[in-house]
């Protein structure tokens, strides 16, 4: 749920990155971190556990300008992929106007990745929120390496709603921009029928 600041004339949205353990999440931030103007972004926090870290900065994206003479500042968050910080993957989601969901392509990692989202769909659920109304994209990430499924067979088992997919290689920043824009043009789109 956007947060509107009227006095500052700003937009507040978050942005989850969901996806299995090492699928990365954390790639696609940092990379998005790096190759944002200093000017348009705050302080990339880290909150570390044991064999994960959760990001987390703001930014303020020049590709999007303003809504209705309102600055959109969007919140980047990821999740924790292992099982064992359920909770803290539903605290994150509390309040997100959009998710990119980080699949990685590589075939022994298939079951993690349609467990991850079936875990996403319960804990949207869980919220009162259904995950079809939910702007969202995925990301099928690590797209260089030799033991990969097809694209095709990736949307049979994770994404029989259509959603917009990317291919990526996030450690390059090949379709890192490219997701994060589809899914800030569906938020916004979103926002402009509730203004």
């Amino acid at each position: 749920m956007s947060f509107i600041h009227y006095s500052s004339k700003e937009i507040n949205c978050k942005i989850v990155y969901y996806g299995p353990g090492l699928c990365g999440k954390t790639a696609n931030i940092r990379y998005i971190y790096n190759n944002t103007n200093p000017e348009s972004k705050g302080k990339l926090v880290s909150i570390a556990t044991e064999t994960e870290h959760t990001l987390f900065f703001d930014f303020l994206p020049i590709f999007l300008g303003t809504l209705n003479d309102f600055k959109l500042r969007f919140h980047l968050y990821t999740v924790p992929g292992q099982i064992f910080y359920e909770a803290s993957r539903k605290l994150i989601l509390k309040g997100v106007d959009g998710i990119i969901f980080v699949a990685d392509s590589q075939v022994e990692r298939m079951d993690a990745n349609i467990e991850s989202m079936d875990n996403l769909k319960r804990n949207i659920s869980e919220q009162g929120l259904d995950i079809s109304h939910i702007p969202l994209a995925l990301q099928y990430n690590k797209r260089d390496l030799p033991n990969i499924i097809s694209t095709g067979e990736m949307n049979k088992l994770i994404n029989p709603r259509g959603v917009p997919l990317y291919e990526a290689v996030a450690l390059k920043g090949d379709g890192v921009f490219e997701s994060l824009k589809d899914v800030t043009r569906q938020v916004i789109a979103e926002l402009k029928k509730a203004l």
